[in-house]
């Protein structure tokens, strides 16, 4: 890896590579420098540059921001934790150029270090830090505040993943109190303390809050059947430990019921009864347990363990055992189910479905497609918002396919095909692509696209506006079309999240993590410049949706008027 725009030196003590060899984790170094020993010896031959120290010095008076930029390519995490406390930007400062530069670097770093530690050893790598302020006390004072600065970023950017850990609530507690204790001697820190005791309150809120007996008490499902009807902020999902449940009502065919993961059999029976118009009382909750048993569950009986794994592959039945559907018979159930779908407004239904995708997507957090994609962590907690939505878009490809394939009339499979082209179109216009791809997806599928005579009797209108349609999901030349098209389109959007998951896995795959037990943060940066899309995707819905939550009236009738004749006074 080369960087043609940054200076720099690299330099290796027999000591210092010792002491990198003999840590068993994975190690990460200093922007542009190979690596750097304690002693502060190079050797000429080591610079990447043929200019000698000396020289970059003469240079730093004229030419100080083009001599200070760095590349960070590989390297050990207490060199880059130096160079970005070396490097950050206060107040002020932080407008500049060089300070978003380095700002960057910062949230590359804070978003992929769980690749390279874990979050105890980044605790102890910033106490370490923090105890080694020998310069003089204005060095000293801007040092502590860097400090806790990146503290303050890190708590923001990852505080859904940090509130539980143990390691960071010592840590936090710890450097509290350092901090209050250097108070005296550093007046100027009380603003910075003061924001530190937010932080800490604010992650014992979240918290507290979690296994509150209000929250515990809320059980709110939202099935297939659109019914979802607000939105929630980031994070809500993982806060509330929310899943998207299989009920099976055959040995093939499901039902997604999304439910908290405290939801009992009685509660879960109540959602899928209402869904399916068939009363409850008749309805029991089954878990097939391996190798084949079968528990019946009792209504107040969890259906999920603390690790959000399900007692077993749950399957609602009547109380005779029998099945609730069977899908290869003609029966009245079925053409209602086909009515019910054809009476629905097709852009209600793409706003539903938009509205139900909004509420996952808008708590996706960035670091959780780095965990995905480096399987560090076995535990789904830190994956679950990820992982609702790309299932959510399975299930809807598969919905298409099921209310095509169970209506058995060709007329309204006509009738419904034409309702999904709609569906997909409008999705597309509310710039919702998870949900336009799946469904797209399950039109094209071999079981449905393989039937001629339902296709034959879709009206040329349909037929071109689907062809347009499909054009954007063609993969052709790294799927362009979808890139440019979703390019232009404004914020918020929702991206097609398996083809942003291939692009980090691509990046993944093409380049090594490690060079020489050193991690390889150029292609950290590639992987962190890549999920920030998600980030960029939620901005200005988060903006709208608060705004929408505080609406800032008058009530007043007479203040009002004063109001609207001062801009247009009485002639």
């Amino acid at each position: 890896l080369g960087c043609s725009s940054c200076r720099g030196h690299a330099a290796s003590s027999s000591d210092s590579t010792s002491r990198a060899e003999a840590v068993t984790m994975p190690t990460f170094d200093v922007p542009y420098f190979r690596y750097i020993d304690e002693e502060g010896t190079e050797g000429e031959e080591e610079w990447s540059s043929s200019r000698s120290l000396s020289s970059i010095e003469e240079d730093s008076s004229t030419d100080s921001v083009v001599s200070d930029r760095y590349m960070v390519v590989s390297g050990t995490p207490e060199k880059i934790l130096e160079h970005l406390l070396n490097n950050l930007m206060l107040d002020d400062e932080q407008g500049t150029t060089q300070g978003k530069e380095t700002d960057t670097l910062l949230d590359d770093f804070l978003l992929t270090y769980p690749v390279f530690m874990s979050t105890s050893d980044l605790c102890q790598a910033l106490y370490s830090t923090s105890l080694y302020w020998k310069e003089d006390r204005k060095e000293a004072l801007d040092r502590k505040r860097k400090v806790l600065h990146l503290v303050s970023q890190w708590i923001v950017l990852c505080r859904d993943f940090l509130r539980d850990d143990e390691h960071v609530k010592l840590f936090m507690k710890t450097l509290y109190r350092y901090v209050l204790d250097d108070l005296y001697e550093h007046p100027t820190l009380e603003k910075d303390l003061r924001d530190l005791q937010k932080l800490r309150q604010l992650h014992r809120r979240h918290t507290v809050d979690e296994y509150s007996p209000q929250r515990k008490s809320k059980a709110l499902f939202h099935q297939l059947s659109l019914k979802e009807n607000g939105l929630q902020s980031r994070g809500t999902q993982r806060e509330t430990k929310e899943v998207l449940c299989h009920v099976y009502m055959t040995m093939d065919s499901y039902l997604s019921v999304r439910a908290q993961a405290g939801v009992v059999a009685q509660e879960m029976l109540q959602a899928v009864a209402e869904r399916m118009d068939v009363p409850q009382e008749e309805l029991v909750l089954v878990a097939i347990t391996y190798p084949g048993g079968r528990l019946l569950l009792q209504p107040q009986d969890r259906v999920y363990s603390d690790s959000l794994r399900a007692v077993g592959r749950l399957h609602v039945c009547r109380k005779d055992l029998g099945e609730v559907l069977n899908p290869f018979t003609d029966n009245s159930e079925l053409q209602q189910r086909t009515a019910r779908m054809l009476s629905m407004n097709t852009w209600d239904v793409a706003v539903a479905l938009t509205n139900f995708d909004w509420a996952i997507f808008a708590s996706i957090h960035e670091q959780e497609l780095v965990y995905f994609t480096f399987s560090r962590h076995a535990s789904s907690s830190h994956t679950v918002a990820l992982e609702l939505l790309l299932q959510r878009c399975n299930e809807v490809q598969l919905w298409v396919m099921t209310e095509v394939l169970l209506c058995p009339l060709l007329c309204k499979r006509v009738q419904l095909i034409k309702k999904f082209i709609k569906i997909a179109a409008h999705c597309k216009a509310q710039r919702n692509l998870n949900c336009f791809f799946a469904i797209i997806m399950g039109l094209n599928t071999a079981a449905v696209s393989r039937l001629s005579q339902t296709w034959e009797k879709i009206p040329g209108k349909f037929k071109k506006l689907f062809s347009e349609l499909e054009t954007m999901t063609d993969p052709s030349l790294n799927h362009k079309a979808y890139r440019e098209s979703f390019k232009k389109m404004k914020e918020p959007k929702i991206p097609f999240l398996p083809l942003l998951l291939k692009d980090i896995t691509f990046i993944h795959e093409g380049n090594k993590t490690f060079h020489d037990n050193l991690v390889n943060f150029e292609k950290l940066h590639m992987i962190a410049d890549t999920v920030r899309l998600i980030r960029q995707c939620q901005n200005d819905h988060m903006e709208a949706q608060a705004y929408i939550d505080y609406l800032h009236i008058i009530d007043n009738q007479q203040t009002l008027f004063e109001l609207s004749h001062r801009l247009e006074p009485r002639a």
